[in-house]
């Protein structure tokens, strides 16, 4: 751990710190798992025994953040996480196991200011402008898919079963079950859980709630569907598009402002049902959809996923019940006003959902603010359309690789807004040399199309 002169850096309320310290010893707690993630995504985590958790609440703990994908360079490489209390979980633990909780983190400096490169600290400063203009709460839905496999060399799946089967064909049912038990223990609320279309894919829904806790929710999930995975002797993965030929795996993420327990994006009187605001959301997202794609998908592996025919949206168009469409509203049902959202149907489960969320989050505000105008809707199957046809119509397309995506997003005053020049610049170097070190590759396909014959 590197060495911080300390210092009173407390990013939370000392009653809720208060209450932390006592759920510790009420339930027993031997170990402390302070959790953040780099610029990717990935998962960082460090250990702390019950006794140290009081310092590290109200002053952080510090450590080397040159390591760290993204993070300062080791000159400023000082950095200090400070445990979120709200986000307290008993991690699942059998009979005989340390009892250990895990608490997310919010990073800062060694004087106690947000840090600009920390993932979280994007989310939040989105969530601030939201409020600045008169909104309380983003409320997020996000659908991850995934695969199970007999192992991580290769894409063996458990079973051939297929969307919404129930029978002995899906072989992981009561894996879903035990993971579905374990993310309800640390109190993330699941609504349902189901095979998906692809052999051995699967999906389990978190029920809405507001960004940061779901962004937090997400990161946990696809630990614990990991962890699930590999303690019943098979791999789960987050890949996008692991097996070629079948669908890949997506995170649809359903989207809503609210007002207090109003939801801002209802409108009884409208046609869709959707308020201005909702429209000028909609709008923002779509005017931006391109220079979010980096955001969104960030991997050379993700735009496998996003070609047509395989059901990942790649036409940037809006409807309510075509689902070839990159945005979707679900249809109105008399009585769940709170029901209305914006279902954005591209991104895919292993990107960064901090990033993701807010520069969402900051193109649908952007609409509204400048009272972007919402185009008609697309309901005929996009995937059925001529290129002309889609061109007279005004849709264009997703970027169609990681390389033509940074393009865009490198371009983007808006995701510079969004993400801070520091992650901004950071994220285009690190995503342009993975996409530098794809092209250049030789692939299996090349070698066996072009060396017999040319």
């Amino acid at each position: 751990m590197a060495k911080v002169t300390t210092k009173d850096r407390a990013t939370s309320d000392p009653a809720d710190r208060k209450r932390v310290l006592e759920s510790v010893q009420a339930d027993g707690v031997q170990m402390v798992l302070l959790w953040f993630t780099d610029l990717e995504g990935h998962l960082k985590s460090f250990a702390i025994t019950p006794w140290q958790l009081e310092d590290a609440l109200n002053d952080g703990m510090g450590f080397d953040g040159s390591s760290i994908t993204g993070f300062n360079a080791i000159e400023e490489s000082d950095m200090v996480a400070i445990p979120d209390p709200t986000t307290y979980a008993v991690m699942p633990w059998r009979e005989g196991e340390t009892k250990t909780v895990r608490m997310i983190c919010d990073i800062v400096t060694p004087d106690g200011k947000p840090y600009e490169g920390d993932p979280r600290h994007v989310l939040r400063r989105a969530l601030e402008r939201m409020r600045s203009m008169g909104f309380d709460t983003l409320n997020v839905g996000p659908e991850l898919e995934y695969f199970l496999f007999k192992d991580s060399k290769g894409t063996e799946p458990l079973d051939e079963g297929g969307y919404f089967v129930q029978t002995t064909m899906d072989a992981a049912t009561e894996l879903r079950a035990e993971t579905t038990r374990a993310l309800e223990g640390m109190g993330i609320a699941i609504e349902y859980s189901h095979h998906e279309v692809g052999p051995s894919q699967h999906e389990i829904d978190m029920r809405y709630t507001d960004a940061l806790a779901m962004a937090d929710a997400t990161i946990t999930y696809r630990l614990i569907v990991k962890e699930i995975a590999a303690k019943n002797g098979c791999y789960a993965t987050f890949m996008p598009k692991p097996i070629f030929g079948e669908n890949g795996s997506g995170m649809h993420i359903h989207q809503s402002l609210f007002r207090g327990e109003r939801n801002g994006f209802f409108d009884a009187s409208d046609k869709y049902h959707l308020s201005k605001e909702a429209k000028g959301f909609i709008a923002g997202q779509l005017k931006h959809a391109r220079e979010l794609s980096a955001i969104f998908a960030q991997w050379v592996n993700s735009y496998k996923r996003l070609v047509p025919g395989y059901e990942a949206p790649v036409y940037v168009a809006w409807s309510q019940r075509n689902r070839s469409a990159l945005i979707r509203i679900p249809l109105y049902k008399p009585g769940s006003e709170e029901g209305t959202r914006a279902e954005f149907r591209s991104p895919d489960p292993a990107c960064n959902p901090y990033l993701a969320f807010a520069c969402l989050l900051h193109a649908g505000l952007e609409g509204i603010e400048n009272n972007y105008q919402l185009p008609a809707p697309m309901e005929t199957n996009l995937y059925h359309l001529s290129p002309k046809e889609r061109e007279e119509r005004g849709i264009v397309s997703l970027p169609e690789t990681l390389g033509e995506a940074i393009e865009e997003l490198s371009h983007s005053r808006l995701m510079q807004k969004a993400l801070g020049n520091h992650i901004f610049d950071n994220y285009i170097n690190l995503k342009r040399k993975e996409w530098d070190d794809y092209r250049v590759q030789l692939t299996d396909w090349e070698m066996k199309r072009y060396l017999p014959t040319l």
